[in-house]
């Protein structure tokens, strides 16, 4: 989305804030240490802030980009669950801190959540090294979404157990 360094700088942040800020008022941000590590998971029923997704599409991306990230979108709605689930839109490490079990945790603290309650959970993850990690806790994969010259988004679903 954001090649350039002070593009990505200046952009990244609200693009996070878009998708997945809601959490924090959910209270539903969750994070290890200083914030070696976070999650940020949308409840059943919360949204990604999709007026403010629109508005990023349009400031400082070129067409093109414009264009990929539309159809990303829209293939991202086709896989989402229709269905009451939590939506996990972020999940980091610093790279200084990987490695160490810290996702694990965060994982495994929401999904023992999604599990009393007996609801699914739904995640895309746009890293292809993840996958095995989000496997081990449950998840399956549903697809493969690539628009472009997009990197490959993998629609992952667990159901609870």
């Amino acid at each position: 989305m954001y090649p350039a360094p002070d593009s990505y700088l200046r952009h990244f942040p609200d693009f996070v804030r878009a998708l997945g800020g809601r959490a924090f008022a959910c209270g539903t941000a969750h994070f290890i240490g200083d914030v070696q590590a976070t999650a940020l998971w949308l409840p059943p029923g919360v949204q990604p802030d999709e007026d403010a997704l629109i508005a990023l599409l349009h400031d400082g991306l070129s067409d093109k980009v414009q264009g990929d990230l539309s159809g990303i979108f829209e293939q991202m709605g086709s896989y989402h669950p229709h269905e009451p689930h939590w939506y996990l839109p972020w999940i980091g490490v610093d790279p200084a801190q990987q490695r160490k079990g810290f996702g694990s945790a965060l994982l495994t603290h929401a999904l023992r959540a999604c599990d009393a309650e007996g609801t699914p959970a739904y995640l895309e993850s746009s890293n292809p090294e993840n996958i095995p990690l989000y496997q081990q806790h449950g998840f399956e994969v549903m697809g493969t979404i690539q628009v472009g010259t997009s990197p490959p988004i993998t629609p992952m679903l667990r159901r609870p157990r």
